[in-house]
């Protein structure tokens, strides 16, 4: 039975999720050996108040966890040393550690910086034990001498949620299968929020209804969950829980943002904060031209220290994919509102946080030109420039505009999706050291 287009029910599926342990912090390790063996904590920025983004195995035995203000982890870790990521340096790894995997299947799909999943349905006649496979993989991980600090935990299941659950039984350089014949077994050991999905919120809901253990989630039925979850959802957990597919293959863009805190330095001048909303803008850029696509709608928010903000949305009568043309938008639509609430400027010494985000796209195929403003000749001149820069470097050529604070905006990463370093394009910029273009 299938509950939607993307769903899928195929008896003998089989899968492989690879979730690399402590990326952050093991590449820190990785690269630097002294601090292999030691408490890491990966910060954003230098600051005692900074995020600890990922803490290493050591500081993780300490009760340190990601998201973790630095200040509150050396309380409970004080020999925790902190190092500012360097997110270039995780993207290269990342690329080598795919690399590995799609010499074994040609069906990867990155689902984030330091997490792949191999569909080895048709891989079935070649690899008969697929728990070997997971071991050659980790082998093969190790023996690269770029990466042989580097572990990974390995789940292999008939879907891809369980593949993923199967990560999570064993940490650590995990490698578990779970099959027709265990996942009772496996099941029983859990609790609601140790399946990935569920949080306090979803427990309460669930245990509302008399639903209290994932193997009772398991076998209860379709229509008991959709009353739990109010609706198609619960078909959805229905089918994941008994080896159905309907998270495999994720979506096409549908937003694209950057975002940034700004340190206390840099809100106290305005030319800093104005290089920060070029930087953005210029991220989104680089990021629209390696899609080959404009937008169509933007947005931009400030987050003060006192935790108010200001957030607009500009929707533009031509598709945009410039970033000065972009920022310009911006500016416009907050002069306007600036005057309307009679504000001097919003971009005030308490800004904490800045963001512009982007969606609507269209293809740069598709884009059709204004009679009255025509501007084909700087949309190829864009095209041109981005070509030097895909020969020489991101760095070999720049606007006038980022000269100002070239470095204002430090490179950022998450450990959500890195599919626009592979759609359409490889965006190389990402694994371009700025350090090293200086």
């Amino acid at each position: 039975m299938q509950y939607s287009e993307n769903s899928i029910a195929v008896k003998d599926t089989i899968v492989m999720y690879v979730d690399m342990n402590s990326f952050f912090a093991s590449c820190e390790q990785q690269l630097r050996p002294e601090l292999r063996g030691k408490p890491v904590g990966v910060i954003t920025h230098p600051s005692a108040t900074a995020c600890v983004i990922a803490p290493s195995k050591e500081a993780k035995d300490f009760g340190v966890k990601t998201g973790m203000r630095l200040n509150d982890c050396k309380l409970l870790c004080p020999q925790i040393i902190p190092v500012l990521a360097r997110p270039p340096k995780y993207r290269q790894l990342h690329i080598r550690i795919v690399d590995i995997l799609q010499h074994y299947c040609n069906d990867v799909m990155v689902k984030s910086i330091d997490e792949a999943l191999l569909n080895l349905t048709n891989y079935r006649l070649v690899y008969k034990d697929m728990l070997a496979l997971g071991r050659q993989i980790k082998a093969d991980i190790t023996r690269d001498e770029k990466m042989d600090y580097l572990k990974c935990s390995i789940g292999i299941a008939p879907n891809s949620f369980l593949a993923k659950l199967g990560t999570e039984l064993q940490k650590r350089d995990g490698l578990v299968q779970i099959t027709r014949e265990n996942i009772d077994e496996q099941l029983a050991k859990l609790s609601l929020k140790d399946l990935p999905g569920i949080a306090s919120r979803n427990e309460r809901r669930l245990q509302m209804i008399g639903i209290k253990t994932p193997l009772q989630m398991r076998h209860a039925s379709p229509a008991l969950l959709r009353k739990a979850f109010g609706g198609v959802v619960g078909n959805y957990w229905h089918t994941r829980l008994n080896f159905g597919e309907v998270d495999l293959y994720s979506n096409n863009f549908r937003t694209m943002s950057a975002t940034r805190t700004i340190s206390r330095k840099q809100s106290e001048s305005r030319q800093a904060l104005d290089s920060m909303l070029i930087s953005l803008c210029t991220k989104l850029e680089q990021r629209l031209m390696k899609q080959c696509v404009f937008c169509n709608e933007a947005s931009f928010f400030i987050r003060y220290h006192n935790y108010t903000s200001w957030d607009i949305t500009i929707k533009f009568t031509q598709p945009v994919q410039d970033a000065m043309e972009l920022r310009r938008y911006i500016l416009q639509k907050v002069n306007q509102m600036e005057a309307d609430r009679n504000i001097e400027t919003i971009f005030t010494s308490q800004v904490a946080q800045m963001g512009v985000g982007i969606q609507k796209f269209s293809s740069d195929m598709c884009v059709q030109y204004s009679l009255f403003d025509n501007r084909i000749r700087q949309d190829v001149l864009r095209k041109a420039v981005y070509n030097i820069k895909d020969t020489y470097g991101k760095n070999i050529i720049r606007k006038a505009s980022e000269l100002f604070e070239p470095k204002v905006m430090r490179d950022a990463i998450g450990f959500g999706s890195v599919k626009d370093m592979y759609a359409n394009n490889f965006n190389q910029y990402a694994i371009e050291d700025d350090e090293d273009d200086e």
